[in-house]
């Protein structure tokens, strides 16, 4: 018997609208694989449009050739998951239009970030059940670094955790999720197993992103993200009673700098007074950026003042 015909990519839901854009989700189902794929182009005025902003920094990327639904120009997330898991996909797909005007005016510095707020959210969600399987998990990123007293207003909040603690987390903050936890890619190219939540009302809430590397494979040295356990570096803090796991903050550190981000480093900088520098930590993460050696010397020379 020869193989069996594809299924040709199929619209599920769409046109819809959302923060100025024009919304879709698709499914293609071809030799044994389905793939799920959420299209968003600019809407005009029939969306209530023009957006305050593109779609890259929620996750979207453009597809490599034109897309058959959305054109050009269209912006994708896409998720490997099985045709059983449609009426999850479904789910997260429109809270994601329903968020999403909010998300991009924080996105883009023109609504605040309930960081406080969204972060007891999710640590009355995590913090109790995981502990209690053994799975661990911690604040990494800029949130990170407000929470040993490095100060700034992060505009999400970066989860850690073991592939194991990948789908607890969807299943712990599920009605909140706006990406199904499944196979993806992110917009560095990287393919990875993640979710994505927002943690709130349309009108106010906080973003929340956990991944780990798609492939089990052997991590980087003191890898941030490895979703190995112990390699990440952390230290203890304590927030309102319980002891929560952060990330050091010469991640959050090194990443500013990198990105130019003179403001970012500043915090990262004073959370580093407070706890210490790991001089071991720092030289290895500043020997994997692209800085010179003269930028590389001067943030050395910063942490350790």
């Amino acid at each position: 018997m020869g193989a069996a015909s594809p299924v040709p990519s199929e619209l599920l839901s769409g046109p819809d609208l959302g923060g100025g854009y024009l919304h879709q989700l698709s499914i293609d189902r071809r030799e044994g694989t389905t793939t799920f794929t959420h299209h968003a182009q600019e809407g005009g005025q029939d969306a209530g449009g023009p957006p305050v902003g593109e779609l890259a920094g929620l996750g979207f990327v453009h597809p490599p050739t034109p897309c058959m639904f959305g054109g050009p120009r269209c912006w994708h997330r896409r998720y490997l998951l099985p045709f059983a898991a449609t009426p999850r996909v479904r789910f997260a797909y429109q809270r994601c239009r329903f968020v999403l005007e909010t998300m991009l005016k924080q996105e883009h510095a023109l609504a605040p970030v309930p960081f406080d707020d969204g972060l007891a959210e999710v640590v009355g969600r995590l913090s109790g059940p995981l502990a209690s399987e053994g799975l661990p998990w911690y604040v990494a990123g800029s949130g990170s670094v407000r929470l040993l007293g490095g100060g700034g207003a992060p505009r999400d909040l970066d989860v850690g955790t073991v592939r194991a603690g990948v789908d607890r987390l969807g299943e712990l903050l599920a009605e909140y999720l706006i990406e199904p936890v499944a196979p993806t890619d992110r917009p560095s190219g990287e393919l990875v197993l993640g979710g994505r939540a927002y943690v709130g009302t349309p009108r106010s809430g906080l973003r929340v992103e956990w991944a780990v590397p798609l492939e089990p494979r052997e991590p980087a040295r003191w890898e941030e993200f490895a979703g190995t356990p112990g390699v990440a570096r952390t230290v203890p803090t304590i927030y309102r009673g319980l002891t929560l796991t952060v990330s050091r903050p010469e991640y959050a550190l090194v990443r500013a700098a990198g990105r130019g981000r003179a403001e970012a480093v500043e915090h990262a900088l004073s959370a580093l007074r407070k706890v210490g520098v790991d001089a071991e930590l720092l030289d290895v993460l500043l020997a994997r950026t692209a800085l010179d050696e003269a930028a590389r010397s001067a943030l050395r020379a910063r942490a350790r003042d």
